[in-house]
C-alpha cells in the first residue's frame, strides 16, 4: 500500500509536492487555452466569420464557444475510462497534448477572407477537440493529486488543482491586457489576438516536460498489481445502480450548483459588466483580474478548512449564500459601474406591446436557432441594450411595438421582410437606439462615475463564493468513488455540471432576460440551480472527508 495510506498524518514529501506543482501547472495551461476563445470572442468573430452578416457571425461565435462546453462530458467518458484502464499519468499527458495543439492551430488558422466557410468550420473543430481534452484533464489531475495526498490533508492539496481554472482565466486575461496595452487597436485586431493562442505551444512544451518527470499514482499501481483494476470502467461506474446513484448525487447535490456559482461569479460577471452595464472590455478585464487576484487564495483556505470541518458544509454554504445575495450584489454592481443606467431603469419605463404567440423563449445555447418574429426582434434589441420593459398583450397578428414615453417604434418580421429585411433591420435599430438614448439609457458606462473600489469589492465577494463551492469539490468527488472507477466516476458528473449547467449559463440567462424584460432576471437560473444543490446535497450527499480512498470497495 502507498505510504500516503500507511501514515495519513505525515507531512507531504518532496516528491509529492512535485506532483502537486506539476499537475497544477499543466492544468492551468489547459484552462488558459480553453478560455481564450471566450475572452477573444469579438476578434474570433471578426476574423473567422467576417464574410457573413453580424447576426450570423455572432451565432457562429456562440456555436464555437458552446461546442467546447457541450462535448466535455464525452471527453470525460472517453478519457475517464482510459485513465481507469491504463493509468492517470499517461491519460492526462494525452489530454494536455491534444489541448495545446488545438489551441496553437487556432492561432494559425486563416480567416474567412482567405478560406471562406472552412474558417468557422475549422475553428469549431478545434473547439470540439479542446472540449474533449478538458473533459479528460480535470478528472485525471484531481484523481492523481488526491491519490498522492495524506488522508487528513487531501482537501488542502487538491485545492491547488481547484485554483487552476481561475488562474488559467486570470492568465489569459493578463496576456490579453498586456497585448492590448502594447499594441495599437489596429495591430491587435489584425494579428495581435493570435499571439495568446500561439503562446500555447510553449506552455505545452513546458507542461509535457514537467509531467514526464512524474510517476504513476500509487493507488492505481496497487490495484493494477493486485489485479483489481476495472476491465469495463464505464459499465461498472454507470451501469450499476450503486455507482450510478453516486454519480447522480454528485451531479445534482454537488457539481451543478458549484458550476452555476462558478460561472456566475467569474464568467457571467464579466458578461454582465460588458453586455449589460456597457463597461469597456479592457476595464472589465482589469476589475475581474483584480478580484481574481484577491480571491484566489481562498481556494486554498477553503480546501484546508474542508479537512477540518468537512467538504459538505462549505460547498452548501457557498450555494446558499449565492442564492440569497445574488440579486442585491448585482444591483449594487449596476450602481457602482453605471449609475446612469440605474437611473434610466428607474425613471424611463419601457413597454413591449406584442402578440404573445409571436414571442419565443430565446434559448440558443448552440447559436443555431433563428428568432425572426417582430416580438423576438424587439425584445432581443432591448435585452442587448440593457433596457428593462413590461409586457403588454396585443391582438393576434399585430406587429410588436416598443413604447418609450410618448415614442412608439414598430418592429418587423424579418422572415416576412424578404429582400428588404436588412434595410428594415437597420432602420429599426437606428430608431430604437435613438429612442432609448433620448430616454437616458447610456451607450457606455461613464468611466468618471465608476466606483472602482466598490466594483472590485463586489466582484471579490462573488469570487469568494466561487472558492467556497469549488475549493473542496475535487476532494469530495474523489472520495465518493472507489479507486477502480474513480477517474470515470468523478469526471462525468463534474463535466456535465460544469460543461452544461455552467457553460450554458450565459445563453440561458439572456433568454430569461429577453422573456421577462428585466436585466437581473437571468440570475434566477444560477439561484435555482444553487438552491437545488443545497437541498439535495443537504439531504442526500454524505460527508466524505474521513473516507479511506485507498480502500477499493
Amino acid at each position: 500500500m502507498a505510504a500516503a495510506a500507511d501514515a495519513p498524518g505525515r507531512p507531504m514529501s518532496r516528491e509529492e509536492r512535485k506532483v502537486i506543482v506539476a499537475s497544477s501547472v499543466g492544468t492551468v495551461f489547459e484552462w488558459y487555452d480553453f478560455y481564450l476563445a471566450g475572452s477573444l470572442a469579438a476578434n474570433i468573430s471578426a476574423n473567422f466569420f467576417s464574410g457573413v452578416n453580424p447576426t450570423a457571425a455572432f451565432i457562429f461565435t456562440l456555436l464555437g464557444f458552446a461546442a467546447g462546453f457541450a462535448v466535455r462530458p464525452f471527453g470525460a467518458l472517453f478519457f475517464g475510462s482510459l485513465g481507469d484502464l491504463i493509468g492517470r499519468k499517461y491519460t492526462f499527458l494525452v489530454t494536455m497534448t491534444l489541448m495545446g495543439i488545438a489551441t496553437f492551430v487556432v492561432g494559425l488558422l486563416p480567416g474567412y477572407a482567405s478560406i471562406g466557410i472552412a474558417a468557422p468550420i475549422a475553428f469549431i473543430a478545434c473547439r470540439l477537440l479542446q472540449g474533449l481534452a478538458l473533459g479528460g484533464e480535470y478528472g485525471g489531475a484531481a484523481t492523481y493529486v488526491a491519490e498522492h495526498s495524506p488522508q487528513n490533508r487531501r482537501g488542502f492539496y487538491t485545492s491547488w488543482i481547484q485554483t487552476t481554472a481561475t488562474v488559467g482565466l486570470f492568465l489569459s486575461l493578463i496576456v490579453i491586457l498586456i497585448l492590448r496595452f502594447w499594441l495599437t487597436p489596429e495591430q491587435f485586431a489584425a494579428w495581435g489576438w493570435r499571439v495568446p493562442f500561439l503562446l500555447s505551444i510553449l506552455l505545452l512544451g513546458v507542461s509535457i516536460w514537467i509531467r514526464l518527470q512524474l510517476q504513476e499514482s500509487p493507488a492505481f499501481q496497487r490495484i493494477k498489481a493486485e489485479g483489481k483494476s476495472s476491465k469495463a470502467p464505464l459499465r461498472e461506474a454507470f451501469g450499476t445502480w450503486k455507482n450510478a446513484r453516486i454519480a447522480i448525487l454528485a451531479l445534482f447535490g454537488g457539481t451543478a450548483g458549484q458550476a452555476a456559482v462558478w460561472y456566475t461569479g467569474q464568467f457571467y460577471a464579466l458578461f454582465f459588466l460588458t453586455q449589460s452595464l456597457k463597461l469597456d472590455p479592457t476595464t472589465a478585464n482589469i476589475v475581474i483580474a483584480a478580484a481574481l487576484a484577491i480571491g484566489t487564495p481562498f481556494f486554498i483556505f477553503f480546501g484546508w478548512l474542508s479537512d477540518k470541518i468537512g467538504r459538505k458544509p462549505i460547498i452548501l454554504a457557498g450555494c446558499l449564500l449565492a442564492a440569497v445575495t445574488y440579486f442585491p450584489l448585482f444591483h449594487a454592481l449596476t450602481n457602482a459601474v453605471n449609475p446612469q443606467l440605474e437611473q434610466a431603469l428607474e425613471k424611463s419605463p419601457v413597454t413591449v406591446v406584442a402578440d404573445p404567440g409571436e414571442c419565443s423563449f430565446q434559448f440558443n445555447p448552440t447559436g443555431t436557432a433563428s428568432f425572426t418574429s417582430s416580438c423576438d426582434i424587439a425584445k432581443s434589441f432591448l435585452a442587448r441594450n440593457s433596457v428593462n420593459y413590461s409586457n403588454e398583450k396585443a391582438a393576434p397578428g399585430t406587429p410588436a411595438q416598443i413604447k418609450i414615453g410618448d415614442k412608439v417604434i414598430t418592429s418587423f418580421d424579418k422572415a416576412k421582410a424578404g429582400a428588404e429585411g436588412a434595410a428594415k433591420e437597420k432602420a429599426f435599430n437606428a430608431d430604437a437606439t435613438a429612442a432609448i438614448r433620448a430616454a437616458g439609457y447610456p451607450a457606455t458606462a461613464d468611466k468618471a462615475r465608476i466606483n472602482m473600489p466598490m466594483v472590485i469589492g463586489i466582484l471579490t465577494i462573488l469570487v469568494i463564493y466561487v472558492t467556497m463551492v469549488y475549493g473542496p469539490i475535487a476532494a469530495m468527488l474523489v472520495e465518493l468513488f472507489p479507486t477502480r472507477i474513480r477517474y470515470s466516476g468523478m469526471s462525468l458528473p463534474y463535466h456535465i455540471g460544469n460543461g452544461w449547467f455552467g457553460g450554458f449559463l450565459p445563453p440561458t440567462a439572456f433568454a430569461i432576460v429577453a422573456a421577462t424584460g428585466n436585466i437581473y432576471s437571468g440570475l434566477w437560473y444560477p439561484i435555482a440551480v444553487a438552491g437545488m444543490t443545497f437541498v439535495i446535497g443537504l439531504l442526500f450527499v454524505p460527508e466524505t472527508k474521513d473516507r479511506d480512498i485507498y480502500k477499493d470497495d
